[in-house]
Protein backbone atom coordinates (compact mmCIF):
# COMPACT_ATOMS: atom_id res chain seq x y z
CA UNK A 1 0.00 0.00 0.00
CA UNK A 2 1.27 3.02 -1.24
CA UNK A 3 1.58 5.29 1.78
CA UNK A 4 0.91 8.96 0.31
CA UNK A 5 -2.00 7.86 -1.68
CA UNK A 6 -4.29 10.66 -0.52
CA UNK A 7 -2.23 12.23 2.01
CA UNK A 8 -1.81 15.83 2.42
CA UNK A 9 1.72 16.54 3.29
CA UNK A 10 3.42 19.71 4.32
CA UNK A 11 6.99 20.73 3.44
CA UNK A 12 9.19 23.08 4.72
CA UNK A 13 12.30 24.57 2.99
CA UNK A 14 10.60 22.89 -0.35
CA UNK A 15 11.15 25.15 -2.65
CA UNK A 16 14.31 23.71 -3.67
CA UNK A 17 16.89 20.99 -2.96
CA UNK A 18 15.82 18.05 -0.72
CA UNK A 19 12.28 19.48 0.13
CA UNK A 20 11.55 20.23 -3.80
CA UNK A 21 12.58 16.39 -4.38
CA UNK A 22 10.06 15.56 -1.15
CA UNK A 23 7.71 17.38 -2.86
CA UNK A 24 8.04 16.01 -6.14
CA UNK A 25 7.73 12.21 -5.28
CA UNK A 26 5.09 12.85 -2.37
CA UNK A 27 3.06 14.44 -5.18
CA UNK A 28 3.82 11.60 -7.59
CA UNK A 29 2.67 9.22 -4.91
CA UNK A 30 -0.90 10.33 -4.81
CA UNK A 31 -0.36 13.41 -2.14
CA UNK A 32 -1.67 16.66 -1.96
CA UNK A 33 1.34 18.66 -1.22
CA UNK A 34 1.96 21.87 0.64
CA UNK A 35 5.16 23.84 -0.42
CA UNK A 36 6.34 26.01 2.50
CA UNK A 37 9.35 28.11 2.20
CA UNK A 38 10.99 31.94 2.98
CA UNK A 39 11.64 31.60 -0.80
CA UNK A 40 8.93 32.38 -3.20
CA UNK A 41 10.43 29.83 -5.98
CA UNK A 42 8.30 27.65 -4.03
CA UNK A 43 5.46 28.81 -5.99
CA UNK A 44 6.94 27.26 -9.32
CA UNK A 45 7.46 23.91 -7.14
CA UNK A 46 3.87 23.96 -5.75
CA UNK A 47 2.30 24.53 -9.46
CA UNK A 48 4.59 22.10 -11.19
CA UNK A 49 2.94 19.37 -8.32
CA UNK A 50 0.16 20.17 -8.31
CA UNK A 51 0.05 21.97 -4.76
CA UNK A 52 0.22 24.98 -2.70
CA UNK A 53 2.45 27.29 -1.89
CA UNK A 54 3.09 29.16 1.17
CA UNK A 55 5.39 31.77 2.38
CA UNK A 56 6.87 30.72 5.93
CA UNK A 57 10.03 31.55 7.89
CA UNK A 58 10.36 28.44 9.68
CA UNK A 59 12.26 30.16 12.63
CA UNK A 60 8.91 31.94 13.06
CA UNK A 61 5.94 30.12 15.40
CA UNK A 62 3.36 32.39 13.51
CA UNK A 63 4.48 31.37 10.07
CA UNK A 64 4.18 27.35 11.05
CA UNK A 65 1.05 27.69 12.51
CA UNK A 66 -0.30 29.42 9.17
CA UNK A 67 1.45 26.80 7.20
CA UNK A 68 -0.33 23.89 8.32
CA UNK A 69 -3.62 26.09 8.42
CA UNK A 70 -3.08 26.16 4.65
CA UNK A 71 -3.04 22.74 4.36
CA UNK A 72 -6.15 22.40 6.24
CA UNK A 73 -7.98 25.04 4.30
CA UNK A 74 -7.26 24.25 0.76
CA UNK A 75 -7.01 19.99 1.53
CA UNK A 76 -9.36 19.70 4.51
CA UNK A 77 -6.62 17.86 6.41
CA UNK A 78 -2.97 17.30 7.50
CA UNK A 79 -1.11 14.02 7.50
CA UNK A 80 2.39 14.44 6.75
CA UNK A 81 4.60 17.29 8.20
CA UNK A 82 8.65 17.29 6.77
CA UNK A 83 10.33 19.69 8.76
CA UNK A 84 12.97 20.38 5.96
CA UNK A 85 14.44 23.88 6.08
CA UNK A 86 17.92 24.22 7.13
CA UNK A 87 20.84 26.21 6.24
CA UNK A 88 24.67 25.28 6.30
CA UNK A 89 27.54 26.92 8.39
CA UNK A 90 29.87 29.64 7.36
CA UNK A 91 33.23 30.51 8.49
CA UNK A 92 35.29 28.88 11.33
CA UNK A 93 34.52 27.98 14.67
CA UNK A 94 37.71 29.06 15.61
CA UNK A 95 39.05 31.43 13.41
CA UNK A 96 35.86 33.05 12.13
CA UNK A 97 33.69 32.15 14.50
CA UNK A 98 30.31 34.83 13.65
CA UNK A 99 27.86 35.32 16.16
CA UNK A 100 24.91 35.98 14.22
CA UNK A 101 25.09 33.42 11.74
CA UNK A 102 25.32 30.92 14.98
CA UNK A 103 21.84 32.82 15.78
CA UNK A 104 20.61 31.78 12.21
CA UNK A 105 21.77 28.21 12.48
CA UNK A 106 19.77 28.00 15.63
CA UNK A 107 16.98 29.28 14.83
CA UNK A 108 16.33 28.04 11.24
CA UNK A 109 17.88 24.43 12.23
CA UNK A 110 16.43 23.97 15.56
CA UNK A 111 13.99 26.19 15.98
CA UNK A 112 12.37 26.00 12.30
CA UNK A 113 11.97 21.99 13.63
CA UNK A 114 10.72 23.03 17.70
CA UNK A 115 7.82 25.38 16.16
CA UNK A 116 6.93 22.75 12.97
CA UNK A 117 6.74 19.92 15.39
CA UNK A 118 4.39 22.22 17.91
CA UNK A 119 2.39 23.30 14.87
CA UNK A 120 1.68 19.54 13.25
CA UNK A 121 1.00 18.12 16.76
CA UNK A 122 -1.70 20.55 16.98
CA UNK A 123 -3.51 18.90 14.43
CA UNK A 124 -2.36 15.38 14.94
CA UNK A 125 -2.89 14.74 18.54
CA UNK A 126 -6.43 16.08 18.32
CA UNK A 127 -6.90 13.49 15.10
CA UNK A 128 -5.24 10.86 16.64
CA UNK A 129 -2.92 10.05 13.56
CA UNK A 130 0.08 11.80 11.85
CA UNK A 131 3.60 11.29 10.64
CA UNK A 132 6.38 13.56 11.40
CA UNK A 133 9.67 13.61 9.03
CA UNK A 134 12.74 15.86 10.39
CA UNK A 135 15.71 16.67 8.62
CA UNK A 136 18.53 16.24 10.20
CA UNK A 137 21.76 14.77 8.66
CA UNK A 138 24.96 12.05 9.08
CA UNK A 139 26.36 14.91 10.90
CA UNK A 140 23.46 14.67 13.43
CA UNK A 141 24.66 10.95 14.39
CA UNK A 142 28.64 11.57 14.88
CA UNK A 143 31.73 14.22 15.06
CA UNK A 144 31.90 16.47 12.30
CA UNK A 145 34.90 18.72 12.65
CA UNK A 146 34.34 20.56 9.32
CA UNK A 147 31.42 22.21 10.79
CA UNK A 148 30.79 21.77 14.12
CA UNK A 149 27.79 24.25 14.63
CA UNK A 150 25.79 23.00 11.78
CA UNK A 151 26.07 19.67 13.78
CA UNK A 152 25.35 20.89 16.89
CA UNK A 153 22.03 21.72 15.13
CA UNK A 154 21.64 18.44 13.38
CA UNK A 155 22.65 16.57 16.92
CA UNK A 156 19.71 18.49 18.75
CA UNK A 157 17.14 17.85 15.35
CA UNK A 158 18.05 14.07 16.15
CA UNK A 159 17.25 14.15 19.82
CA UNK A 160 14.51 16.34 19.42
CA UNK A 161 12.89 13.31 17.67
CA UNK A 162 13.66 10.26 19.68
CA UNK A 163 12.68 12.44 23.10
CA UNK A 164 9.36 13.38 21.37
CA UNK A 165 8.09 10.03 19.56
CA UNK A 166 7.40 8.34 22.86
CA UNK A 167 5.36 10.75 24.12
CA UNK A 168 3.12 10.89 21.24
CA UNK A 169 3.21 7.17 20.01
CA UNK A 170 0.42 6.54 21.83
CA UNK A 171 -1.42 9.08 19.64
CA UNK A 172 -0.82 7.33 16.60
CA UNK A 173 1.89 9.60 15.76
CA UNK A 174 5.28 9.20 14.32
CA UNK A 175 8.00 11.22 14.89
CA UNK A 176 11.28 9.87 12.62
CA UNK A 177 14.42 11.94 11.15
CA UNK A 178 16.52 11.53 7.93
CA UNK A 179 19.83 11.68 8.11
CA UNK A 180 21.56 12.19 4.66
CA UNK A 181 25.12 12.42 4.42
CA UNK A 182 26.13 15.29 1.20
CA UNK A 183 23.44 15.90 -0.89
CA UNK A 184 23.85 18.21 -4.07
CA UNK A 185 22.02 21.06 -2.63
CA UNK A 186 22.92 24.60 -2.62
CA UNK A 187 23.81 24.17 1.10
CA UNK A 188 27.08 22.43 -0.41
CA UNK A 189 28.21 25.62 -2.34
CA UNK A 190 31.43 25.72 -4.43
CA UNK A 191 32.20 22.70 -2.12
CA UNK A 192 30.53 20.02 -4.02
CA UNK A 193 33.56 19.01 -6.60
CA UNK A 194 35.99 19.23 -3.97
CA UNK A 195 33.77 17.08 -1.66
CA UNK A 196 33.79 14.63 -4.63
CA UNK A 197 37.62 14.74 -5.53
CA UNK A 198 38.08 12.96 -2.08
CA UNK A 199 36.02 10.43 -3.03
CA UNK A 200 33.04 11.23 -0.50
CA UNK A 201 29.82 10.42 -2.37
CA UNK A 202 27.76 13.54 -3.16
CA UNK A 203 24.09 12.11 -3.14
CA UNK A 204 20.93 13.67 -5.49
CA UNK A 205 18.12 14.78 -3.28
CA UNK A 206 15.91 12.54 -4.68
CA UNK A 207 17.51 9.94 -3.14
CA UNK A 208 16.69 11.72 -0.07
CA UNK A 209 13.14 11.80 -1.23
CA UNK A 210 13.22 7.85 -1.67
CA UNK A 211 14.10 7.42 2.14
CA UNK A 212 11.55 9.93 3.24
CA UNK A 213 8.72 7.83 1.32
CA UNK A 214 10.55 4.07 3.24
CA UNK A 215 10.70 5.50 6.57
CA UNK A 216 6.99 6.45 6.33
CA UNK A 217 5.85 2.91 5.20
CA UNK A 218 8.10 1.21 7.59
CA UNK A 219 6.03 2.91 10.26
CA UNK A 220 8.24 3.26 13.13
CA UNK A 221 8.63 6.19 15.20
CA UNK A 222 11.84 7.80 17.11
CA UNK A 223 14.03 6.27 14.59
CA UNK A 224 16.58 8.26 12.55
CA UNK A 225 17.23 7.04 8.41
CA UNK A 226 20.83 7.25 7.29
CA UNK A 227 20.60 8.35 3.69
CA UNK A 228 23.87 7.16 2.57
CA UNK A 229 25.15 5.95 -1.11
CA UNK A 230 24.96 1.78 -0.68
CA UNK A 231 22.87 -0.97 0.95
CA UNK A 232 19.02 -0.61 1.82
CA UNK A 233 18.00 2.11 4.00
CA UNK A 234 17.74 1.25 7.37
CA UNK A 235 16.75 3.30 10.88
CA UNK A 236 20.57 3.54 12.37
CA UNK A 237 21.15 1.40 15.40
CA UNK A 238 21.56 3.80 18.34
CA UNK A 239 24.14 1.95 20.95
CA UNK A 240 22.53 0.99 24.53
CA UNK A 241 23.36 3.41 27.08
CA UNK A 242 24.80 2.45 30.49
CA UNK A 243 21.88 1.90 33.28
CA UNK A 244 20.94 4.80 35.46
CA UNK A 245 19.81 2.17 38.08
CA UNK A 246 21.35 3.14 41.33
CA UNK A 247 20.47 -0.70 42.47
CA UNK A 248 18.84 -2.36 39.57
CA UNK A 249 19.01 -6.07 41.36
CA UNK A 250 17.25 -4.21 44.63
CA UNK A 251 14.91 -2.48 41.92
CA UNK A 252 13.82 -5.53 40.23
CA UNK A 253 13.24 -7.69 43.55
CA UNK A 254 11.61 -4.87 44.85
CA UNK A 255 9.51 -4.58 41.99
CA UNK A 256 8.61 -8.32 41.88
CA UNK A 257 8.20 -9.03 45.45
Amino acid sequence: MNPLDGKVALVTGGAGGIGAAIGRRFASGGAKVVIADIDVAGETIAREIGGVFVPTDVARLADNLAAVRTAIEHFGNLDIAVLNAGIGERGSFVEDFRPEHYRDLVSVNLDGVVYGLHAALGVFTERGSGAILATSSLAGLSESPMNPLYAATKHAVTGLVRSVAPIVSEQGITVNALCPTFIDTPILGEATPYISDLGVAVLRPERVAEVAELALAHGGTGQAWPVVPHGEPTPFAFPEIPSIMSEPHRQISEATA
